[in-house]
């Protein structure tokens, strides 16, 4: 295992198009980290050049105690599990998982001795003897993921392996993936679009956006899961991370003798000092115009819990999906459009819609399937004001955020 260390990584093609820049990042012995973001951001130009396959324009990579920057992908002892498995089709599992290894002049015993420790762990003992066209599209997957393993490498490197599976397989071979990792301990850096893979499979998670003139770095922020999802540290990681994504409104915060309130969609909610906490220097922002963010899961219909004074919302679903365990309720609200072109590319690189800010706000609600919400009905929904989120309208940075910008 080793520690992967990327200090200044950048990468400019010969045209002059920037790809990656100035991306500081350090992977921790034995760490799951997950590169995610949307297309084009450089997630994958990142890995390929951590394995080798893409030069590195500027800046230093090490693997362990190592500058590997000129050391061919052979000898960085480390294996990649692309998204298209990359097995070969006349030979079988066996071979393919041995063919690294036979190239290696590794005696046969144990070759053998790793293809069947390796098989008994992915449990596909069975299918040695089988040729990839007879396996299933997970089992060939687990193929290939033995294939890297048989190597017993520093490093890990999977890019987008569960693309090419359904969604029912998809969440199963992530609990293997997770399984697996807790079981050889390998450091491995993991690149998907998937944010909902990039919350389960990750011990950190690292946003990426792409490059543009005025923002020649990809890296947003670099956080467990969790803190990802409470603390983004601006609009771009509050927009990606999270399904559905985070409610945005423009809005105001006032003060007054009662404490601190929040108007934003037509209405006035009092807010929780918890709120207040995490936004260091709100006082500068009273009465300024900012961007007031809500997570959905952050509702409740008034008929399952007890509002406290000022923290409901009354409003009109427009459609509703009920998903058995929850209902999503989808309403439309007034906001208070600026002119903000930074905002609107933000949330547009991280697949929000560009509209979400405009005369009509759209808002998700993810309330108890336990009381019924027919479409075009009114309702109260109660608003966790604990969880409320503020942003500066002119630099998208959460008020307060220490770790806003480069990561």
């Amino acid at each position: 295992m080793a520690v992967i260390a990327l200090e200044d990584l950048g990468k400019i093609y010969p045209d002059g198009t920037r790809a990656v820049g100035q991306v500081n990042l350090t992977i921790k012995d034995g760490e799951f980290l997950v590169l995610v973001g949307p297309s084009g951001c450089g997630k994958s130009t990142v890995l390929r050049m951590i394995a080798g396959l893409e030069d590195i324009t500027e800046g230093k990579l090490s693997i362990g105690d190592r500058v590997v920057n000129d050391v061919p992908p052979k000898d960085r002892d480390i294996a990649m599990v692309f998204q298209n498995y990359a097995l070969y089709p006349h030979m079988t599992v066996r071979d393919n998982m041995a063919f690294g290894l036979k190239l290696r002049k590794m005696p046969k015993a144990d070759i053998e001795a790793r293809v069947q420790e390796a098989a008994e762990t992915l449990e596909i003992t069975e299918l040695l003897d089988r040729k990839p066209k007879a396996l299933s599209g997970g089992q060939r997957q687990r193929v290939a993921m033995g294939r890297a393993i048989v190597r017993e490498p520093k490093a890990f490197l999977m890019d987008e392996p569960l693309s090419n599976l359904d969604a029912k397989l998809r969440v199963q071979m992530r609990a293997e993936l997770s399984r697996l990792h807790h079981r050889l301990n390998t450091t491995t850096v993991y690149v998907t679009h998937d944010q909902i893979e990039a919350m389960t499979l990750g011990h950190r998670v690292a946003v990426m956006r792409p490059v543009s003139g005025k923002r020649p770095y990809n890296l947003q922020q670099v956080a467990p899961p969790t803190e990802l999802f409470n603390n983004p540290v601006n609009l771009f990681v509050a927009g990606f991370i999270g399904s559905p994504s985070m409610n945005l409104s423009y809005g105001t915060i006032d003060k007054t003798d009662e404490g601190y309130t929040a108007t934003f969609a037509n209405h006035t909610i009092a807010i929780d000092q918890e709120s207040i906490d995490r936004h260091p220097g709100i006082d500068d922002y009273i009465g300024k115009q900012i961007v007031i963010g809500i997570r959905p899961g952050a509702f409740e219909d008034a008929r399952i819990v007890d509002p406290a004074p000022g923290r409901t919302m009354s409003v009109t679903s427009d459609v509703n999906e009920l998903l058995g365990s929850e209902t999503y309720v989808h309403f439309l609200v007034d906001s208070q459009p600026v002119v903000t072109p930074d905002i609107e590319e933000l949330l547009a690189d991280a697949g929000t819609d560009v509209g979400s800010l405009g005369d009509k706000t759209k808002f998700t609600a993810r309330i108890s399937p336990d009381v019924d919400v027919p479409d075009g009905s009114s309702l109260d929904l109660v608003v966790d004001t604990t969880k409320l989120h503020f942003f500066d309208v002119d630099t998208s940075d959460k008020i307060g955020s220490v770790q806003a910008g480069q990561a």
